[in-house]
């Protein structure tokens, strides 16, 4: 009978064991260690914009099948909805691909992003005896939902509590620095208008002033 892992690829494109992914697990202390610079940030979103305009990207850090767990699991934080499209639609898994294999990234924040994957896997696979990926929908959100609230969650799922907020900020951060996540804050930037009237009625009645008040200041002599 076969490990239940056998069949999984690593980043080399060789299977990986349970030995090897309990390996990566050894290092727990830095499995929430998934850390990146703002200089990193701006770096990957000036990536997404040039890549919205260039040919499909080749990855550089994630295997094949790390990448598939991936796709999956940034549009479980940030799915499709009518006001705007997913995460893989705004290349979240491209950007961390880019921040993974970025220079300045650091090992422990390798480690960590694989050890959380391989922990996501082994944790289904307790569960369900699949992989993350070949369990059904409502298995993979019932594991999730034991891993996003870190205040209910049950000691024994820690290190992927740590993992998976790590992951979902850096998710947001991704998906933010796409044209799809401006468009869904309504951030338009620094864009020219033809006439300019004002502030417009809702904000001035937000912040309790109009423009009557203009009237009332002092003058100088």
């Amino acid at each position: 009978m076969t490990d239940g892992l056998g069949a999984r690829r690593s980043a080399l494109g060789e299977p990986l064991s349970r030995r090897a992914a309990l390996a990566r697990l050894a290092a727990a202390p830095v499995i929430g260690a998934i850390t990146w610079t703002s200089v990193q940030a701006e770096s990957a979103a000036g990536f997404l914009r040039e890549l919205e305009r260039e040919a499909p990207y080749a990855r550089q850090f994630f295997g094949a099948h790390e990448w598939a767990t991936v796709s999956a699991l940034v549009d479980y934080i940030i799915p499709r909805d009518a006001r705007s499209g997913s995460a893989t639609d705004a290349k979240v898994p491209e950007f961390m691909d880019f921040i993974m294999h970025d220079a300045d990234t650091s090992d422990a924040t390798r480690t960590a992003m694989r050890g959380g994957l391989a922990w996501l896997d082994l944790a289904s696979e307790a569960r369900t005896g699949k992989t993350f990926l070949g369990a059904s929908d409502a298995e993979r959100r019932a594991l999730l939902d034991e891993i996003a609230w870190p205040r209910k969650a049950k000691p024994e799922f820690s290190q992927g509590v740590e993992f998976f907020n790590r992951f979902r900020d850096l998710t947001a951060t991704g998906f933010f620095s796409s044209a799809i996540g401006w468009k869904d804050l309504g951030y338009m930037g620094n864009v020219a208008v033809a006439e300019w009237k004002g502030c417009p009625p809702a904000a001035l009645k937000k912040l309790g002033v109009d423009y009557s008040m203009m009237d009332t200041r002092p003058t100088k002599r």
